[in-house]
């Protein structure tokens, strides 16, 4: 027995519809059937089919960034090299 389908109305940004449309035209698909795809693929993982993550910076980064400011803001606390070398030797060693 066919399938009989039905419309969707979806509000999406403009900017997001134009920059998703390019994109998919370069791979020959049209939003209808990228929509279709997603929603199969949603049924058969029986959830979202790829990773939703918040865009947060992770603790590393945080304490990275904090670290750069550090040295930005008390340059005269650290050690300068005047070449790789110089680095790559104090790094190297054991003090």
């Amino acid at each position: 027995m066919a399938s009989t389908t039905c419309a969707i109305n979806v509000n999406v940004d403009e900017k997001t519809k134009k920059e998703a449309l390019k994109i998919l035209k370069d791979l020959g698909l049209n939003m209808s059937t990228f929509i279709n795809m997603a929603l199969i693929q949603v049924v058969k993982k029986d959830g979202i089919p790829f990773e939703i993550t918040n865009s947060k910076p992770s603790r590393e980064l945080i304490k990275a960034l904090q670290e750069r400011d550090e040295m930005i803001n008390n340059p005269k606390k650290y050690k300068r090299y005047s070449n790789r070398e110089e680095l790559e030797k104090a790094l190297l060693s054991d003090e």
